[in-house]
């Protein structure tokens, strides 16, 4: 097929509903497309078919009650033929550190029966370097009736009536809608019509530019921005710790350090979490372990702040006292809890420490199922839980925190990991320790 050949979007499938999918489904649903939603999780299928969402996200409930009214989008957990095909699965990690393909691979898998001449795929899942080469091969040997653009050849020259490409997503949580519409985006195709096939399709409903690469720098370009991001918080962490060590406020110095108009040292934390800046350096490293000792000691240094989070509390807290832990996701204001660090920290705390411990998380009904079978922890509110505490533990800065009465934390040991109350010029926060 010539590569200036536009594909006629009238269908997308989009392939994992979760915080990048189910946004992504519901943009290009709202564009007066038809979009299907393919999840393997039942109850996540029927909570969208009913015009709700299972994860929090600003407005987001209202462009997926409105689409699926509408009849534009509509959820299932088999994939079915459409016109484009967007790949949104996890990519995790397994042993040491090693890349873990399996649910890209059993998306590819279950795709290739619904594929016809013409159609797009779009790889958006995070991934190591040659995933999108590997996606062609997989589904060269599934389909052998169509053309794929198979890396090695001339693809100047090829005809292949397959498109691939990858378009890794750049979102912030708390902000997906907004900035899937107006962040630029990279595009990296397997050749050149791949990569305008898809922009084609991102440019019915995104703002940003596109820029057009091939598949390697565009999954290499997404590892490097969250490899970058990963090194600048490990800096941040490790001057928390030097300034816990000499008793130095680490606030007061970020604050003073960033009147520089070249430095901008970011807030540390209790460690690094989310599905992408606590995981895809390692793919980085996997791909290229002896060029990579900056990115592997970053991920020690921010790996480690769990742990001395929670010697600093069992140092001040008494053994049968009650622990209340303020914050489960990794972020403020969201409910995503993946490679969260205050999850290890609650769990860590639940095996050293014999007293209860109490956690708060507003952005969710119960605990997690790895938290919810430990005795000592139990799922609290707020008020509750700074009543009955004798140590205050800040691990997550949700706006519920941040607005509380600190009047309440009189007498009690208070670590602020994120920050959140150092603004209090009143003597009422008698334990606060300067661990970032």
């Amino acid at each position: 097929m010539h590569s200036k050949t536009k594909i006629n979007i009238k269908k997308v499938c989009v392939i994992g509903l979760g915080y990048v999918g189910l946004p992504t489904a519901a943009i290009i649903a709202n564009q007066g497309i038809t979009v299907c939603g393919v999840d393997v999780n039942k109850r996540t299928v029927e909570t969208i078919n009913k015009g709700k969402i299972h994860i929090v996200e600003p407005d987001l409930d209202i462009m997926v009650q409105s689409t699926v009214a509408a009849g534009n989008l509509y959820a299932t957990t088999s994939i079915e033929p459409a016109d484009a095909f967007i790949i949104a699965v996890p990519t995790p990690f397994k042993g040491k550190n090693e890349p873990d393909l399996k649910y890209l691979e059993q998306a590819v898998q279950a795709l290739a029966p619904n594929l016809n001449q013409g159609n797009l795929i779009i790889l958006e899942s995070t991934s190591p370097v040659g995933t999108t080469k590997k996606i062609a091969r997989w589904l060269s040997d599934a389909r052998p009736d169509l053309k794929f653009p198979i890396f090695g050849k001339d693809l100047k020259s090829e005809k292949h009536n397959i498109y691939i490409a990858h378009s890794p997503e750049r979102v912030l949580p708390g902000r997906i809608l907004v900035e899937l519409i107006n962040n630029d985006r990279v595009i990296g195709g397997l050749s050149q019509a791949c990569s305008e096939q898809t922009k084609d399709l991102y440019s019915l409903f995104i703002k940003g530019k596109c820029h057009l690469t091939d598949a390697d720098t565009a999954e290499l370009v997404k590892l490097a921005e969250n490899a970058y991001r990963d090194t600048n918080i490990a800096f941040a962490n490790e001057m928390s710790l030097v300034c816990n060590k000499l008793n130095i406020d680490i606030w007061d110095m970020i604050d003073l350090a960033n009147l520089h108009p070249r430095v901008n040292i970011l807030k540390p934390g209790p460690g690094v979490g989310g599905h992408c800046i606590a995981v895809d350096p390692w793919f980085i490293v996997h791909s290229a372990p002896e060029q990579t000792p900056l990115i592997q000691t970053t991920r020690q240094v921010n790996n480690s702040k769990p742990d001395w989070v929670v010697k600093q509390a069992l140092t001040v807290t008494k053994p049968s006292s009650t622990i209340a832990c303020l914050g489960l996701s990794y972020k403020s204001d969201i409910d995503d809890l993946r490679e969260s660090p205050a999850i290890r920290i609650v769990k860590e705390l639940a095996a050293r420490h014999l007293g209860p411990i109490i956690v708060v998380e507003p952005n969710i009904l119960e605990l997690p199922s790895d938290l919810r079978d430990l005795e000592n922890i139990k799922y609290g509110l707020y008020e509750q839980a700074i009543q009955q505490s004798e140590t205050v533990i800040v691990l997550t800065d949700h706006k519920e925190f941040k607005n509380a009465d600190q009047s309440r934390l009189v007498n009690k040991e208070v670590i602020d990991t994120r920050g959140i109350w150092r603004s209090s010029k009143e003597p009422i926060i008698t334990g606060i320790l300067n661990n970032g």
